[in-house]
This record gives structure tokens, C-alpha cells and sequence, in this order.
């Protein structure tokens, strides 16, 4: 009772981490709100800047896609119950984050800055849509597994934990990844870039383009012809001018 009643603990922990995390990232690129924004800072020589940013970046791309690969996972359930390992990753993922967010050394020369009153609504209500995808993305495959959490509540019910199946709910069905396009237009869309602020945003899609590749080889190992099928219908990222495939079936 008391190791489920930890791992539940555990689980909610690691869910908060994340939530404070994505938080505390919206806030931040957009300058507003958090105490620490994108443009603010130690100041540091630009190239100094550069190194310590990319190095602070390429900690949580590492991070994270070790982490997420199946051969990981097998050895890493060796050493950690099988309940809190998404768990883990999220905590782990989430800590990432954090010291990125910290330890981010602003650049604040502009790249632009948009000065119409309209235009700079309309790109934060572009940057907030994208956010808005993001999370609407989550919920449509599951957020709560996504997370961790409904494996920890498995764990405290001494239920078994099936993972969901693969499915093409909404947004699944114009674009394969659309948790990742939101993450894209939120880096993008904003009023004022500075080159720190690019820095983030073009590394960090450049992350998500080589990581949903890895992504991918890992579905198509372990879906097999569904997944095959599925991407020959869909694309990854940018909706097409046709109509919406039909379920496919795993």
C-alpha cells in the first residue's frame, strides 16, 4: 500500500513539474508574466552566450531522446518500476527544461520587431493557437498517459496498465504530429524576435524535425502496416489541400 500510495505521489509530482515547466516556457518566450523572460538575464559575450544556450538545449534534446527510445525503456524498467517510468522521464524532462529556462543566456539584439497595434495582436493570437493546439494534442491521444499518471493510478489499483491504441483522432488526421506543430508555431509566432529568441526557436525545430524521425522508425518497428499506411496518407507536419483519410486500423 505504501509503494503505491508513493507512486501515485511520484506520478503527480512529475505531472507538476511538467505543468510548471510548460507554464513557466510560455511566459518566457514571451517575455511576459515569469520573472525570467527569453531576453533577460546574465549578460554574457555573445559567443559565450551561444555556446552556454546550445549546450543548455542540446542537454534536454539528449535527455529526451535517449529517454524516449524503446531499447532505453527496456533496460531503464531494470532499475525502475514499470508504473513510474513515464513518470520519470516527464520529472527528468521537466528538470530539463528548468535548468534551461534558468540557465539562459539572452542575446537581445532584434531580429525584428513589429510595431502595428493589429499585426501584434494577430501574432500572439497566432503564438496562443499554437499553444492551444499543443495541449488540445495531448488530450486527443491521451494526456494523462502521455504524463504518466494513469499508469501511477494502474499501479495504486492493482490494475493492469494497457497503453492506448493507435489511433488518428482530429488533428491526428490532417497531420501526424500536431503536438509538434503546435510547439513550431508557438516558437514562431511573436511580435518581437531577438536573436536569443531565435536561437531557442531554430534549434528547437530543429530538434523536433530529427526527433520525430527517430519517433517514426520507432512506430513503424511496432505498428508495422498501419503505420506504414498511415503516414502514406498523412503528412507530417503541413496540412494538405485534400480530403481527410479515413481511419486507419491498427
Amino acid at each position: 500500500m505504501i509503494r503505491r500510495t508513493l507512486a501515485v505521489g511520484y506520478g503527480v509530482l512529475a505531472y507538476a513539474a511538467f505543468l510548471a515547466a510548460i507554464v513557466y516556457t510560455i511566459g518566457f518566450l514571451a517575455n511576459a508574466v515569469v520573472p525570467k523572460g527569453v531576453d533577460d538575464g546574465v549578460t554574457s559575450p555573445a559567443w559565450l552566450a551561444v555556446a552556454v544556450d546550445a549546450g543548455l538545449l542540446g542537454i534536454f534534446a539528449v535527455q529526451h531522446s535517449v529517454m524516449a527510445r524503446p531499447w532505453f525503456k527496456r533496460w531503464w524498467t531494470r532499475f525502475v518500476p514499470a508504473a513510474v517510468e513515464r513518470s520519470t522521464f516527464v520529472l527528468l524532462s521537466s528538470l530539463a527544461v528548468g535548468l534551461l529556462l534558468w540557465q539562459w543566456r539572452p542575446l537581445t539584439a532584434d531580429v525584428w520587431s513589429v510595431e502595428a497595434a493589429w499585426l501584434r495582436v494577430l501574432l500572439w493570437t497566432v503564438c496562443g493557437l499554437g499553444w492551444g493546439v499543443l495541449v488540445l494534442s495531448t488530450f486527443l491521444i491521451g494526456h494523462f498517459d502521455l504524463f504518466g499518471l494513469r499508469q501511477v493510478l494502474a499501479r495504486a489499483r492493482d490494475a493492469d496498465y494497457a497503453e492506448p491504441g493507435f489511433r488518428q483522432p482530429l488533428l491526428y488526421r490532417v497531420v501526424r504530429h500536431p503536438i509538434m506543430v503546435g510547439f513550431i508555431i508557438a516558437f514562431w509566432a511573436t511580435p518581437d524576435m531577438s536573436v536569443g529568441h531565435l536561437l531557442f526557436a531554430g534549434a528547437a525545430t530543429g530538434y523536433i524535425l530529427i526527433a520525430v524521425r527517430f519517433e517514426e522508425h520507432d512506430l513503424r518497428k511496432s505498428l508495422g502496416e498501419p503505420y506504414e499506411r498511415y503516414a502514406r496518407q498523412v503528412p507530417r507536419f503541413i496540412p494538405r489541400a485534400r480530403a481527410v483519410p479515413e481511419q486507419v486500423e491498427a
